[in-house]
């Protein structure tokens, strides 16, 4: 069976990965450098300011973008780009790897002696390339499950997670207990400790599921001095565990390259970490005498006999020869850190980077479970005896690009598939600290059987008293048209109504006393173009620009693991078929009602909305507490 089932996923990955490139491709062939920019495809113009022996055969090229710095960019640490010049970008390029990267500056890793001579003169610029990498680490690691299918030893856990053996409880692991946590929060961690293989911890918006986990790896730390992997989909969360990990006082490496770089994530970095190790003094003379040897090859120009070839080759051999005393010198640095740390923290790809490639872990930690793609969860897993999920399955899924995979099954996570498998695995946290009751109470009714209760310091609060925290506000029979925009969708008159009522909400609130901390707004629609247009909208409007630095406006999976005081949701479709497209995904839509803490207005048009179950039940839900208005009352 679990040989089957791995065959099976390698298949959907690879039309994944060809739905994924030809996507690329689109919209990366036949554009100029500019289009590609402002794609956040292409660096244009840059600068190189440094070059440095890097590990082995390799030069490490430090450049910087020059311009349009304030340009959105989908560079990561990890990916493979392009060095080119704008005089023949064909013939001038040199691949290579980021080893590091900030908002406006980056090292490459480029396989070379020297730097070719074009890059000296004329405009250079980075492509990003395909991000095969990520795919070959995915498919890897699915090839190399199949082979642990094998062995008994290894296919315990694979067993578990694909077949549906149970996994088993260490029963007399001790009871743990602390007043930083409420009842089920406790619960989840007392689950964590005694699992032999596996425990998942489900927590639905505002929960606080970090907290858990955190207090979890701590816990677990402790436990015969286990190494622990603690790896998300994403950098944002990685780097969240890793700062509330170390603040925890424990010996943490973050590998990889931060998204944000605040204090305590830069000491916890590797990098940081092996330039403070005493060794690295003797490493900077060695890169400092290898440069020597580089420079003095360069000297030679083209035009030389054959003793000054060999004199040249001399010097670089020289040079290679203190590059590989340089990588087996950190070599033993990373083994000595490594060693000694108690947690790794990494993207569930970046698991595999070469400087923790072999380690091998007693548990591995896979947050934002949710909207983990399966194969990549393998990568980590299969270097560890025990795996704990943690996330929520009725929040956001992982993106597709595929329809084809999506239907056949890629877009079931393995969170998802465990859940179902193993319920005896599973701990709700059941407390929210975020939202009023009355905005809880839909989401914890469809999606959580009922058994979600807020903390009695968010239980009832609101704005100001008196204050309605949940309004749906029907737009039926007002003429609010939905318009078809590209492959988005619009509703001109929609967005309108709903910055009027914000508008004149925010007006009311001027009665209210909160100069010093005034209300944080998101403004959300399921649409692309709705966004954009309610953006053009409130740059027009003088009120809420006077408030812009409190107002958010974007789309739904923009403000997944956020919140704010109040939330506005345009559902944008209205329509005589009763349509609804993107808003048939209910758990995005669970994502967006659970945003707010003191405030949620929900506008649309009841009528289209009516023929689905989610919505029309929605809509008794605010009947039920007097919550359901029409716009006419506003107009």
């Amino acid at each position: 069976m679990s040989k089957d089932y791995f065959k099976k996923l390698i298949d959907l990955l690879d039309v994944e990965r060809k739905a994924d490139h030809q996507t690329f491709l689109k919209l990366t062939e036949n554009t100029s450098a500019a289009d590609r920019r402002n794609l956040g495809l292409t660096w244009y113009p840059i600068a190189i300011r440094n070059t440095e022996i890097g590990r082995g055969d390799y030069i490490t090229v430090e450049v910087e973008r020059t311009t349009h710095q304030d340009l959105s960019q989908q560079f990561r640490f990890g990916s493979t780009v392009v060095l080119f010049s704008n005089h023949d970008p064909k013939a001038d390029r040199i691949e290579g790897v980021i080893t590091h990267l900030n908002r406006n500056k980056m090292k490459i890793s480029l396989r070379l002696d020297e730097l070719p001579d074009w890059t000296r003169d004329g405009k250079l610029g980075v492509d990003l390339l395909f991000d095969n990498n990520s795919y070959d680490e995915m498919n890897n690691a699915l090839k190399q499950a199949t082979t642990f299918c094998d062995d008994d030893a290894k296919n315990k856990l694979i067993r578990i997670l694909t077949d549906g053996q149970q996994p088993d409880f260490t029963v007399d692991s001790g009871y743990y207990s602390s007043p930083k946590l409420n009842i089920s929060q406790q619960e989840a961690v007392n689950k964590i400790l005694s699992a032999n293989q596996l425990a998942i911890v489900h927590g639905p918006p505002g929960t606080g599921k970090t907290t858990t986990l955190v207090q979890a790896i701590k816990a677990l730390s402790k436990q015969d001095n286990q190494k622990i992997l603690v790896v998300a989909p994403s950098n944002t969360a990685v780097d969240l565990l890793t700062e509330k990990l170390s603040e925890e006082g424990l010996n943490v490496i973050r590998v990889g390259n931060p998204a944000r770089v605040s204090e305590k994530l830069v000491h916890a970095t590797l990098d940081y970490k092996m330039a403070e190790h005493p060794e690295m003094k003797s490493i900077k003379a060695l890169k400092k005498q290898a440069n020597e040897y580089k420079n003095m090859a360069h000297k030679y120009k083209r035009s030389f006999g054959k003793a000054e070839r060999d004199q040249r080759k001399a010097l670089f051999d020289e040079a290679h020869k203190i590059g590989r005393e340089i990588e087996n010198s950190e070599q033993y640095i990373m083994d000595n850190l490594f060693n000694n740390a108690q947690i790794i923290t990494a993207t569930l790809v970046g698991s595999n980077h070469y400087t923790v490639k072999n380690l091998k872990y007693n548990t591995v930690v896979i947050d934002e479970a949710g909207q983990a793609l399966e194969p990549a969860c393998w990568i980590p897993i299969l270097k560890a005896e025990k795996v704990i999920f943690a996330g929520d399955h009725f929040q956001l899924s992982p993106t597709i690009k595929s329809n084809e995979a999506a239907k056949s099954g890629l877009s079931t996570t393995l969170l998802e598939k465990s859940v179902i498998l193993h319920p005896e695995s599973v701990v709700l946290l059941n407390e929210q600290y975020r939202m009023n009751t009355q905005i809880m109470g839909y989401s914890s009714k469809v999606f959580y059987e009922d058994r979600l209760m807020a903390n009695s310091s968010v239980a009832n609060h609101l704005l100001f008293p008196n204050d309605e925290p949940l309004m749906f506000i029907d737009t039926a029979g007002c003429g609010f048209e939905e318009k078809a925009d590209g492959t988005s969708t619009t509703n001109p008159e929609e967005a309108t109504f709903m910055l009027n009522h914000l508008t004149e909400f925010i007006e009311s609130l001027g009665n209210q006393n909160f100069e010093n901390k005034f209300p944080s707004i998101a403004v959300i629609s399921p649409y692309k173009q709705q966004v954009q247009l309610l953006k053009e909208l409130m740059q027009s409007n003088p009120l809420l620009m006077a408030h812009d630095d409190k107002i958010s406006v974007n789309t739904i999976d923009s403000f997944q693991g956020q919140e704010r005081d109040i939330v506005y949701i345009s559902l944008t479709r209205s329509n005589t078929e009763g349509a609804i497209g993107f808003l048939s995904d209910t758990r995005r839509m669970n994502v967006a009602m659970t945003r707010a803490r003191k405030k949620l207005v929900v506008v649309g048009d009841g009528a289209t909305l009516s023929r689905s179950l989610f919505y029309n039940d929605f809509m008794k839900y605010v009947e039920g507490l007097n919550a359901y208005h029409s716009a006419w009352e506003f107009l």
